[in-house]
């Protein structure tokens, strides 16, 4: 089986599923039995979930409710109140209610690719247009629809979601799969979700991510400033450059991948599969392919070396990686430095920036893509003057 399971640790931590409320009553009168079946399983993962509800204020009163779990919660109300007054989130209720799903991850998120293009397969969503993920809330559902994919053809991954949003339709609570995790960790998450509910682009995978992570990211450094905590912003930011390190190794790889299958990039940065290479038989785009990917390994043995051995991102490397591993990397990232660019341009006034990236949202997308593309450029010829990329 070519499909993995991630450990949804960074750059999968923040992996999540956007759902809407409402979207059965749409799909009843045009989709089919196995869409139907899919929006079910949502919709009964999404009624565990409001089952399993508890208002933090009764837990928090609760002899039975244990200590360690009321000092997350008095770290929650911290991080919503900082996210509310310096972040300038809605944050309005959510994360009010805590849910303890007794199981790792809230979903399971499916993504695929062709074997020999990066472009990503997307599935369409009333109200949320084109996304390139599919959830599941049975790691078995999602496991046995990433094996029909492979038997079709394609690249698979599925990886556990510790967090996702549901975009203002319901109040968001807090989940066991994400309480416990490291403050700044847990911080990043709070703040990254809370972004969605500000702004959203109709079916703009990488847009949407980008902006999120961007903002959980500023938000969690400006948070550990806040608290005064030298030790953990250290730590933080030093997690930070091995994220950008790895980000740039597979985007790069990503970008070695694409000529080798001669995928094109439209305006935008769209990437498109293309018949430049059909006449290529596949045992040898195959050899080439998996030559590529071993110097990844390589290049990323030279990074560790360079980390002094931090070893975070091994998991990841543990699985078989594939077209959809790499294309999970850039919905994420790839944009992120045009948001960190903008915020620099806003002078760091989150209200200007969220303004800003509104009016991007609201912009069609060829604008939109193309204001983000020159952001980027700016923000990365800044990073390649100041250092060459890590890892060569």
């Amino acid at each position: 089986m070519n499909e993995s399971l991630s450990s949804a640790k960074k750059p999968h931590r923040v992996r999540k599923w956007l759902v809407g409320a409402g979207l059965l009553m749409a799909l009843m009168a045009v989709s089919g039995c196995h869409t139907l079946g899919f929006y079910g399983q949502a919709i009964r993962g999404q009624y565990q979930i409001f089952a399993s509800e508890q208002p933090i204020t009764q837990l928090e009163a609760s002899a039975q409710t244990p200590e360690r779990l009321k000092a997350r919660f008095e770290l929650l109300s911290q991080l919503r109140e900082f996210a509310r007054t310096e972040l300038k989130l809605p944050v309005d209720n959510h994360y009010a209610k805590y849910a303890d799903l007794h199981r790792r991850f809230v979903v399971w998120n499916v993504e695929a690719a062709p074997e020999f293009s990066m472009q990503p397969k997307t599935w369409w969503y009333p109200l949320l247009g084109s996304l390139e993920y599919r959830g599941y809330f049975s790691v078995a559902a999602a496991t046995n629809y990433a094996r029909s994919l492979r038997q079709e053809g394609y690249d698979v991954s599925v990886g556990g979601v510790e967090a996702y949003s549901t975009l203002g339709w319901f109040k968001d609570p807090v989940l066991n799969t994400f309480i416990f995790e490291p403050d700044a960790d847990f911080a990043e998450i709070i703040f990254h979700e809370l972004a969605h509910q500000r702004v959203f682009a109709r079916g703009d995978t990488d847009f949407n991510e980008a902006f999120a992570t961007s903002v959980g990211e500023e938000g969690a450094r400006r948070w550990l400033k806040q608290k005064g905590d030298s030790k953990a912003l250290d730590e933080y930011l030093g997690h930070l450059k091995r994220n950008q390190d790895f980000v740039r190794l597979a985007l790069s790889t990503r970008s070695r991948l694409e000529e080798v299958y001669g995928d094109e990039r439209l305006e935008g940065e769209k990437v498109i599969s293309t018949n430049k290479r059909r006449s290529v038989p596949a045992a040898e785009l195959r050899r080439q392919k998996q030559q590529v990917l071993d110097e990844m390994k390589q290049r990323y043995a030279r990074l560790k070396a360079q980390w002094g051995g931090n070893n975070e991102y091994d998991g990841w490397f543990a699985h078989p990686i594939n077209n959809s591993h790499l294309n999970s990397v850039a919905a994420y990232y790839d944009l992120v430095p045009a948001f960190e660019q903008l915020l620099r341009e806003k002078g760091g006034d989150m209200q200007t920036f969220y303004k800003a990236v509104e009016h991007l949202a609201k912009s069609p997308k060829k604008e939109r893509d193309q204001s983000l593309r020159a952001l980027a450029r700016t923000a990365n010829a800044f990073a390649e003057a100041k250092a060459p990329l890590a890892g060569q």
